[in-house]
């Protein structure tokens, strides 16, 4: 088996703030991995991280969301797949990638959201839903009802997941910037005592994270 990961996103601001109070949960953005450092991690969101009114299909950087937002959380976690549902999903990022302009946020689905109606409008979608669709297109998910619908939320309470990693977006980093000598001394994993599933976390620490690829 294999696996790709889910990272929910929890970021300060106006706009964040709105989308909060719509879903009510503290993370309102979703992004997909195909790591679990998120260091190959796609999404409909900000094009730049400080400017949230342009969006579209980019590959995250979580150096420059840090940069913009200091006191972001994360939430880490895994879904199990088979290898050539993950290579399928690969295939289709890249290819979303190759043409990421052509991609948008889906503004006008946000009010059928609230009114529980599907809206689907070529090529545009939320965060949640365009990673809805290529899941199930990849027969890693099925939902209730239409991807157009599927929030964070849906994610959040998706069962057949396995939490990694929540804590800060700088915890994170500073465990990728350190990651190769965690390989030597798994002992030095930068982990608060909170911390859900460091020994998973570690298995991936001791093998590599291109095991699965």
């Amino acid at each position: 088996m294999a696996k790709i990961y889910i990272a929910f996103v929890d970021t300060p601001g106006l706009f964040a703030g709105i989308i909060r109070r719509v879903i009510r949960q503290k993370y309102i953005h979703v992004a997909l991995s195909l790591d679990p450092f998120l260091e190959e991690t796609y999404s409909i969101g900000r094009r730049h991280p400080s400017v949230p009114l342009i969006a579209g299909f980019e590959k995250e950087d979580k150096y420059k969301i840090l940069r913009a937002f200091p006191d972001a959380d994360y939430l880490v976690c895994s879904i199990e797949c088979s290898a050539d549902q993950k290579a399928y999903i690969e295939r289709e990022l890249n290819e979303a990638m190759d043409n990421r302009f052509r991609y948008h946020y889906a503004v006008l689905g946000l009010p059928f959201i609230l009114m529980n109606v599907p809206f689907y409008q070529k090529n545009h979608y939320t965060c949640s839903s365009y990673i809805a669709r290529l899941l199930e297109e990849a027969g890693v998910c099925t939902w209730d009802r239409h991807f157009s619908l599927v929030t964070p939320r849906d994610f959040l309470e998706y069962e057949k997941k396995e939490k990694i990693f929540e804590g800060s977006l700088y915890e994170l980093t500073a465990m990728v910037g350190g990651r190769r000598m965690v390989r030597r001394r798994t002992g030095s994993v930068f982990l608060r005592p909170a911390y859900a599933g460091a020994a998973y976390l570690k298995h991936f620490l001791r093998r590599g994270v291109s095991h699965e690829r």
